[in-house]
């Protein structure tokens, strides 16, 4: 519109189309949370700021008599306002009309019609946040907004006012302000809250902590007779902006302690900084012991997010993958916008490549600390190696780095073990890595399944975590070795006894005969054992069929799962097996033959984990058989 007026005339417009368009988007849906509206003005008085600072370098002067640089939040009770005013770079009318009645000045019909392309409401925020309009996030809280401001080096002053009702108006103001600018909130109705200190100290502590300028706030109740004195609310420093090589342990062990006052100490941290096609800075630190919660795969990342660091969101699970939810820290980016909801992160193409930059160093972070410490690392590992372990399910990309990096329980001694010190154990013949998984390790070093192959000098790895029938689905080999259930399929550990095996099966063949009859479809099929050498017998899972421990596993997440049919293997030189052939192999086999092998089935069945069918029937049984027992031994 045109301006004949003088240069010191109140001057009134209308907002262009586009901001009114904006400002009801942002009203009605650019944003979740009203208390953001903080946030935004606090990083517009920041950015203020900071052009002040970065002009006073080569004009001089420009500061005046005052060189303050600082925020300060103003309460009014009795007029219901909040001012927000900084002592930054100020706004002269033209800036003021420019800035606030336009949007996108130098672009606005590209802007538009990327807005108009944009499909729904959260690529229209994105975008919004990009032009920089969190200002009118003011009117979430406020019915009327009021901006005075003085340019640094002149002497007017400006009051920018509107009440989101389409038009505006500056006005000169007679007495000269403060350099900078106040951005005055009048509330609505029911926003009182925002004049209570307590709340705005909060908001402060929760968005703004790290802004670098100091943000002061004067307490509303004071001493009597005593003026209250302003006191700087944001009082911790971002020390993931500070180069490494000047911050010590005590003072990275601090800021842990600030991130989450009831973890205890850190076991260690990485300090990085990324340049390039997205930049971006990162402190993230591995705990020693379990954080509150992590056990649970629901719960949410402990990696807060900073843009320009202005805080914009805690449990950011788009930057973080759940299998390292037991890690907390600071991602600062230069590249997202403020009003970055977690929608759009779910999407972002930048926030993607900081997700895989924090995978690769934390791994690499792990990796330093299992070699310079192995003793803190298996630490660590018992309280969040089955969380970390959740990765070797889940990432491809980083599964072989991940799966070196776990430690096992083992057959080999009580100290944990990991996958390349198993392989430099092994012999040059043994291509396979051999694992049964249960609920105990000292249950599983005993189990019947991996008898025969600690007899032939195999190292079995223990695995007690739920998880690691997941691990080991997706993990079927390492370093171009195998990995094998010892409990499954047929272990076949001695080639050369192809002949001893067809001699014994015809051996035990009334005995296999008998126990097909007496356990009918419970079972799958009866074999010569070369896997059992002090057990009797033991229950075999069919190779590719899901193994008792994941039938249970599953059942327990309410999915129901057929049972594979088990194989019964006998151990041909168990004096037990023998016994049973040779009554077997009567003309008349006794009735009891039956209960000894449903005693031998259950028996299998409570050594693989699995729970007996009929426990009455099981105990019935078993005193039948001791009574005959302990009466044989009397004659």
């Amino acid at each position: 519109m045109s301006n004949s007026a003088s240069p010191r005339r109140k001057r009134t417009g209308k907002f262009q189309a586009e901001v009114s368009q904006v400002l009801r988007l942002v009203i009605n849906s650019l944003y979740s949370n009203k208390e953001i509206f903080l946030r935004e003005l606090l990083s517009n008085a920041s950015d203020a700021l900071e052009k002040l600072r970065f002009r006073g370098l080569t004009e001089s002067g420009l500061m005046g008599d005052d060189e303050r640089l600082e925020v300060r939040l103003i309460t009014d009770l009795e007029a219901r306002t909040l001012t927000i005013h900084d002592t930054g770079i100020g706004m002269s009318k033209d800036e003021l009309v420019e800035q606030l009645g336009t949007i996108a000045h130098s672009g606005t019909k590209a802007f538009l019609e990327r807005l108009d392309a944009a499909g729904d409401e959260s690529q229209k925020a994105e975008l919004i946040g990009q032009f920089g309009v969190g200002f009118y996030s003011a009117f979430l809280v406020a019915d009327r907004v009021e901006v005075v401001s003085r340019a640094a080096g002149t002497e007017e002053s400006w009051m920018w006012s509107s009440a989101a009702d389409e038009t505006w108006t500056v006005t000169p103001l007679k007495e000269t302000t403060d350099r900078g600018t106040s951005v005055v909130l009048h509330l609505k109705e029911g926003m009182d809250s925002y004049l209570n200190d307590w709340t705005l100290r909060q908001l402060v502590k929760n968005y703004s902590e790290f802004v670098p300028f100091p943000i002061m706030m004067k307490p509303t109740v004071g001493e009597a007779d005593d003026e209250p004195t302003w006191e700087r609310v944001n009082d911790a420093e971002a020390i993931w902006r500070r180069s490494k090589s000047e911050i010590d342990d005590d003072e990275y062990q601090g800021f842990f302690k600030h991130l989450d006052p009831m973890a205890g100490e850190a076991m260690s941290w990485t300090h990085f900084q990324v340049e390039g096609s997205q930049q971006f800075t990162g402190l993230i630190y591995l705990p020693k012991q379990a954080p509150q919660g992590m056990q649970f795969v629901q719960h949410n990342s402990r990696v807060r997010l900073y843009v320009k660091r202005v805080f914009i969101m805690d449990e950011v699970d788009a930057l973080v993958p759940t299998w390292l939810r037991f890690v907390s820290g600071v991602i600062e980016s230069e590249d997202l916008p403020l009003n970055v909801s977690r929608e759009l992160l779910q999407d972002s193409a930048i926030v993607r490549s900081i997700k895989g930059q924090i995978e690769k160093k934390v791994i690499d972070a792990l990796a330093k600390q299992k070699s310079n410490d192995l003793e803190a690392y298996t630490e660590f590992w018992s309280a969040c190696g089955p969380v970390l372990k959740e990765g070797i399910h889940h990432s491809w990309k980083h599964r072989e780095r991940l799966a070196g990096l776990a430690l096992f329980a083992t057959t080999q001694g009580d100290e944990l073990t990991d996958l390349d010190a198993y392989l430099e154990r092994m012999g040059e013949d043994q291509d396979t890595i051999y694992y049964i998984t249960g609920e105990s390790a000292q249950a599983l070093a005993a189990s019947p399944h991996v008898e025969g192959l600690i007899a032939a000098g195999h190292e079995v790895l223990l695995l007690t975590d739920p998880i690691d029938e997941w691990v080991v689905d997706s993990l079927t080999e390492y370093k171009g070795k195998t990995l094998r259930n010892a409990s499954s399929g047929e272990l076949k550990l001695d080639e050369d006894a192809e002949a001893l095996r067809e001699e014994q099966n015809e051996a035990f063949a009334a005995l296999q005969g008998r126990i097909s009859q007496v356990l009918g479809d419970r079972i799958g099929s009866v074999r010569i054992s070369d896997r059992l050498t002090d057990s009797a017998v033991c229950l075999v899972v069919p190779e590719g069929s899901v193994n008792a421990r994941m039938e249970r596993l599953l059942k327990t997440h309410g999915q129901e799962v057929p049972a594979a049919k088990r194989i019964f293997e006998i151990n041909p030189s168990h004096p037990t097996i023998t016994n049973l052939q040779s009554l077997a192999s009567r003309d008349e086999a006794p009735e009891s033959l039956g209960d000894w092998v449903e005693l031998l089935y259950d028996q299998a069945l409570l050594t693989e984990g699995s729970a007996i069918q009929d426990p009455a029937a099981f105990a019935h049984r078993m005193s039948r058989l001791l009574q005959k027992a302990t009466a044989a031994e009397l004659n």
